[in-house]
Order: structure tokens, then sequence, then C-alpha cells
């Protein structure tokens, strides 16, 4: 019986070992990023099919038996013309999965760009300029100094209004407050004389006057030749609309925001809910709401402005309890061996914090630790981005202004 001769087998490319040094760094490098979860075996770390590299030179064959590999491999030859092997990238190749994300074949360390902007955040700080509006008596300055734990209010830096004055004024302080690192130049805009005359018409155009003004402002120093590195930014990021505890709104409190909810993020709050009880408030809650629905008014957030589902979700929570009914206070009491910031009464304390109490400590969450950034971004992104178009489509353009300031602009 004659030998039987098997046929020639061409030997496979050579798959080049992986160094034992992949996922590490250097000894020379400064930077020492972590392991990644997935390494947790003793054992060596085994790419999968899909991810073994190319060799240098060396063309894959995608064959309709292969799933894997084609699927990843195809995906980048996409560029090339459907159906061809992608041409060698140096000896590294990218994996795809069937859904378009990439298989990372060890640690790369994008992560790190959240510590990155960190950093650079605590070293630079930010600013955040906030308005209240609402006329006098209704604990506004009290209001900020308990948001901000500090004496921010313009009554705190020396102010002191003898009478109230016969016009709306405008009077802004500036403040840095430092808490972890992080360094907040924080503007305080207060608005003396709104509301407290006996003819109110048109109370709120100095206000919307200093409102268009930051952005002009703003607006000349983007189109100059050379411009900041950091652009000053005295924008209003947020206004907080002080409604005094009653039956209803007043025609003034509607007209004003109105008018201004188009330029600035309104946060409406009824003051002093101490003077009202429970079911008083919750009634006089629903019955805001549905004032400001009825006449068309907007205030932050805007349902528009929700990027996605968990957005929406979240918001619609916050919009469900606006407007809030809170307390202020800069005072401390004893309290169950505890001491709060509240406000005594016959009754007892009012405990600022206490969500029994008021709502203050929702403002606080909503305010400072969840929706600072997007207030900022909101007034960057939507009511100035508005003011500018505007102002472009009105001048037809705008005349940059050099850096010795011979050009003059056309705003």
């Amino acid at each position: 019986m004659s030998d039987i001769v098997p046929p020639e087998v061409k030997p496979k490319p050579a798959i080049p070992a992986k160094p034992p040094n992949v996922g590490a760094a250097s000894p020379s490098s400064p930077f020492s990023p972590p392991v990644p979860p997935s390494v947790g075996s003793t054992g060596p770390l085994v790419p999968p099919p899909s991810a073994i590299p190319v060799p240098i030179g060396g063309h894959v064959p995608i064959h309709s038996s292969s799933h894997s590999m084609a699927q990843s491999i195809g995906h980048s030859a996409a560029g090339h013309g459907a159906g061809h092997p992608p041409a060698h990238s140096g000896g590294h190749s990218i994996a795809q999965s069937a859904s378009g994300g990439s298989t990372l074949l060890g640690y790369i360390g994008i992560d790190t760009i959240i510590e990155q902007m960190r950093k650079k955040t605590m070293k630079t700080g930010f600013d955040f300029n906030i308005m209240v509006v609402g006329h006098s008596g209704l604990g506004k300055s009290t209001l900020l100094n308990t948001l901000f734990k500090s004496q921010v209010s313009r009554r705190n830096a020396g102010w002191r209004d003898e009478k109230i004055p016969k016009t709306v004024e405008i009077k802004s302080v500036s403040h840095v407050i430092e808490e972890g690192g992080v360094k907040m130049k924080l503007t305080v805009v207060d608005t003396p004389g709104f509301g407290d005359q006996i003819n109110n018409d048109n109370c709120w155009e100095p206000i919307s006057k200093y409102i268009n003004e930051q952005f002009e402002k703003f607006l000349k120093e983007e189109v100059n030749i050379t411009r900041k590195k950091r652009i000053p930014d005295t924008r209003v990021h947020c206004c907080i609309y002080f409604i005094s505890p009653g039956h209803s709104l007043r025609q003034l409190d509607i007209e004003f925001m109105k008018r201004l909810n188009h330029s600035v993020n309104i946060i409406p709050v009824i003051a002093k809910a101490d003077t009202m009880t429970i079911e008083e408030r919750q009634e006089f809650k629903q019955r805001v709401r549905k004032e400001l629905e009825t006449s068309g008014v907007e205030f932050y957030p805007q349902k528009e402005f929700d990027d996605d589902m968990e957005d929406k979700s979240d918001n619609d929570k916050i919009r469900e309890t606006m407007p809030f009914a809170v307390v202020g206070s800069d005072k401390e009491y004893q309290v169950n061996g505890k001491r709060v910031l509240g406000r005594k009464t016959a009754w007892g304390i009012v405990e600022v914090e206490n969500a029994n109490h008021c709502e203050f400590a929702q403002l606080r969450d909503f305010l400072i630790r969840s929706h600072l950034q997007d207030l900022k971004e909101v007034t960057h992104n939507i009511h100035y981005e508005t003011y500018r178009a505007k102002r472009l489509n009105e001048n037809g353009g705008l005349h940059p202004i050099s850096s010795n300031g011979t050009q003059e602009s056309n705003l």
C-alpha cells in the first residue's frame, strides 16, 4: 500500500508576543497609569481573536467563516472600499466591536482627562455671577449669606441704604470663595428699589439693560484681534426672583419674568416661607406654577434644554418642586445638641437646612451642587449666543478691534 503524502501546509505568519511592559509606564516615563480593572488574573493576558495585531507588512484575509475577525477588520476598512483588507498601520491595529465601539488592547489613559480638567480648574478657578431681584424686606441678602455660608451680600460689604431709592439701582460686589482647593469668584448683583415704588412701570428695564451690557462687554472682547487668554466673564448666570408670600402673583412678578426669561436663567423662590403653614405653602406653589404656565413664563431649567432622558427625569422632579419655598438665616442655634442655622420664633426654631421646615436645602443643592455648571453653559450657549446672533445680524458683522485700539468696532 502506497504512502499517503499529506498536502503542503503553509506556515502561519508569526504573531509577535505581547511586550511585558504594555499597559505599564516605562521607568523613564513620569506618568504611571493605573492598571485597568480587567487585568486581574495572574496568568498571561491573551488578546481575543478579533484583536490579534497584524505583523508589519502582513495582510489579514477576510473569510466569511471568521465572523469576529471580519467584523473587527471590516469596519476599519470601510474607508478603503468594502471587501478589501486594510493596509498595515505600522504594526498596530484597532479592533472594533459589532456596535462600532473600539476594543482596547490595554490601558490608554483617556479617563485621566477628568483629572486634568480638575487640576486646571483648581489652578484658574471660575466665575459665577448671581443676581437677586425682589422688593425690599424679603430677605435677599440673608438668603445669599446662607447659601454661601459667608457674608457675601452687598450689605455686608459696607454698603448701607439710608432710604429706599427712587429708581432701580444696580449694585454688585465680588468675593473669592475657596473650598477644597477650588476657587470661585462670586459676584452678587443686587437691585435695590425694584418693586418699591407706587408706580413700578418699566422698573425691569434697568435690569434688562445691565444684563445686555454684560453680553456686550463679552462680545467686544471676543471680536478683538488680540484677545485675552481668558475673557473676564461678568455675564449674569442666574437670577433668583423673590416672590412675596400671599395668595397669588403680582402683575409685576409676571411681567418681569416674561420679559427677561429669554435673557437670563430665572429661578423663582417664595420668600419667608415660615409665614405660611405647610398646606398654605403647597397651595400657593401650585397656584404660582399655574399662573406662570398660563402667562407663558418659562423659568430655569427649561424643558427644551434637557439633553437626554436622564436630564429630563431629574429636571422634571425639580420643576415639580419649584418655586422653592425658602427661609434664610445666618444665625446658629442649639437644637438637639447640634448647632444649626435657623430662625427663632415663639413656637420654636425654624431650621433652615431641615427639609421638613423649608426647601432651602433643595435650592442649595440644585443651584450649587448639581446645576451650577449647567447654568453657566446655558448662559453661554443659549442666552449669550442669542444676543450675539442678533447683534451680528443688526450690524452686518463686527469689525475687529486692533490691539492698540486704533480700529473701532461698529458695536
